[in-house]
């Protein structure tokens, strides 16, 4: 196929592995991430390859220029403990989409797609950890979470009036705690399935009986697997729809009942001390789907179960390499 596709933070967690889902469906891929290329989850030779900062307006359009559509998954986040601490950082992530966009508009491209997140929606309505799904609608009145949340619902807006200003038919797509192989599970950036994967591992290979837990454990929240992502994230792109759209799961779990799941996994039971002090985030999130099930017809393929059995095997694949380094 002659398209041409620009994906944004290709050398992270979604960009790595939607860049090898749109190369093995014989698409040409420019690839772009601040990153250098050591640093990059996965990086392929058949597409074309840079390192760039993103924020700057001259290399948005450099990026740009000759592709047919773009895919934005480049910005500065992480887990609740980074963007609880890097809201300042979070927030000028704002200016990849704003050049992005500008860039879009310039060279008449034909779609634009953007991540948006969970952490858009109004957290006055995530104080129960048993909390129903969130709509897209629940969006607003607007109270998102701070710094990250705010350049994510902010950047919605922008997409949006692009859409009606000028026309760029944009997809925007808001995640449920994507995870997976092939991503961050150390290093303060991670979210909690490879966060604690990566301590239960570590755990047993210290003979440690104890992990520790960030917050009481009874915070709730719904994972995604990152092939259920990438699924409906490509059907979005290439539907009529622009969103925004809740791309997620609805098994609700508790960060306890999750380490239940990794303990069976692992075959071992731990203590655990709960860190009371340390990021906890909202109390409950949830995706609710109806409206992607309604538009698209997606469903995820993955239980929470199954996604963390391939993320503990490959977590701990990758620590018995550097082990053995």
């Amino acid at each position: 196929m002659s398209k041409k596709i620009l994906i944004t933070g290709a050398g992270g967690f979604i960009g790595g592995h939607l860049s090898k889902r749109l190369l093995n469906q014989n698409y040409k891929i420019r690839c772009v991430d601040i990153k250098p290329f050591d640093q990059w989850y996965q990086k392929f030779d058949q597409g074309e390859n840079f390192v760039l900062d993103m924020t700057l307006k001259e290399n948005c359009y450099k990026m740009v220029e000759g592709c047919d559509e773009v895919i934005n998954m480049a910005c500065n986040m992480g887990g609740m403990g980074f963007i609880e601490n890097n809201k300042a950082l979070c927030m000028l992530s704002v200016l990849i989409n704003t050049h992005t966009l500008m860039a879009c508009r310039e060279f008449k491209i034909k779609k634009y797609f953007f991540s948006s997140s969970a952490c858009a929606y109004n957290t006055d309505l995530q104080k129960d950890p048993t909390i129903t799904g969130l709509k897209e609608s629940d969006a607003y009145p607007a109270m998102p979470e701070d710094g990250y949340g705010w350049e994510k619902l902010f950047s919605e807006r922008m997409c949006r009036h692009f859409y009606e200003d000028y026309g760029l038919d944009v997809k925007v797509a808001r995640y449920h705690n994507i995870f997976g192989p092939n991503g961050t599970y150390d290093g303060g950036r991670e979210k909690a399935p490879a966060a604690l994967c990566r301590k239960v591992i570590t755990n047993i290979n210290d003979n440690s009986d104890t992990i520790d837990v960030w917050g009481d454990g009874n915070q709730t929240r719904s994972f995604l697997y990152i092939d259920d992502c990438i699924d409906a994230t490509l059907l979005l792109f290439n539907s009529s729809f622009h969103g925004p759209i809740n791309i997620g799961s609805e098994e609700q779990v508790s960060i306890n009942e999750m380490i239940n799941k990794i303990e069976k996994i692992a075959g071992k039971k731990f203590k655990r001390n709960y860190e009371l002090d340390k990021p906890k985030g909202v109390r409950g999130r949830n995706s609710d789907n109806t409206m992607i099930r309604n538009t698209l017809n997606w469903e995820p393929k993955f239980s929470l179960y199954q996604g963390l059995e391939h993320t503990y095997n490959w977590i701990n694949s990758e620590i018995k390499k550097k082990h053995n380094q």
